[in-house]
């Protein structure tokens, strides 16, 4: 394996200008997310934010990827830079960070995320050491670039804020979330993830992210999303969730055995 071992995947595919393909994991039960990982996703992402995991769940999680032979991406709840550090010890490839909507906060976030000189993240690199296949010397001087810190911007403020986001040293790219998006674009109004102001704002995400030398990405309800997102340019998109697959599956099965 390359080095950075499993850790560094993620990294070298979006480096390589390949759209990364991530199961979304919201069910607290690592062999879920193990399941997916075997299942050709390029990785998967726990969501500890609006999803069921918690921090021992995470670990579990990312050493059940490793299993796999996959990356793990992790979805840290709002504000908690310190899980993020956390996660990313256990061997975790990369952190969205939810609701990053300023300089100041891509800041904090990458700090916990990055070794000096970039940011202040303490040194504690228990099962990432595994993972990486480094040993210490070596993991120090290539962590920052192997480890990706990703600010996820949902708001018309993180929108104004995009250069000075994607201008943050320590920052890898930009993820959207187009649900909280429309929500705030629309003051509250409706939620219209597909609708044409949050076309947009994927479009305006992905030049910025180029321009700067970093990559966007995005939650996709379905294949179909995600092939396109990829198709233009972004660098990684989820496809579908574990419970929305669960549920398709288990309606199109019922549906034929009741016909």
């Amino acid at each position: 394996m390359s080095e950075g071992g499993i850790v560094g995947m993620l990294a070298r595919q979006i480096g390589a200008g390949e759209c990364a393909l991530s199961a979304w994991v919201g069910i607290n039960d690592s062999a879920v997310a193990e399941q997916l990982a075997r299942d050709g996703y390029d990785t998967v992402t726990l969501d500890m934010q609006h999803g069921a995991i918690d921090v021992v769940g995470a670990m579990r999680g990312v050493a059940a990827v490793a299993l796999a032979g996959k990356p793990t991406i992790v979805r840290i709840p709002v504000g908690e830079f310190a899980t993020a550090s956390r996660v990313i010890d256990a061997g975790a490839a990369a952190v969205i960070a939810p609701m990053i909507n300023s300089g100041a906060d891509a800041r904090r976030f990458a700090d916990f995320m990055k070794y000096p000189p970039i940011g202040q993240r303490s040194w504690g690199p228990r099962a990432a050491l595994t993972h990486s296949g480094m040993i210490g010397p070596a993991y120090l001087h290539s962590a920052n670039a192997i480890t990706l810190a990703i600010a996820m911007v949902e708001t018309a403020e993180a929108f104004e804020a995009l250069d000075e986001i994607l201008g943050t040293s320590g920052i890898d790219g930009v993820f959207i979330g187009p649900s909280d998006l429309s929500i705030a674009l629309h003051r509250g109004a409706l939620v219209d993830p597909h609708g044409a102001d949050v076309d947009a704002a994927f479009t305006k995400a992905v030049t910025r992210a180029k321009a700067h030398g970093k990559f966007a990405a995005a939650f996709c309800f379905d294949g179909k999303r995600a092939r396109e997102l990829a198709g233009r340019g972004f660098g990684l998109c989820s496809v579908s969730t574990d419970a929305l697959l669960l549920r398709a599956a288990a309606r199109a099965e019922l549906a034929a055995a009741r016909a």
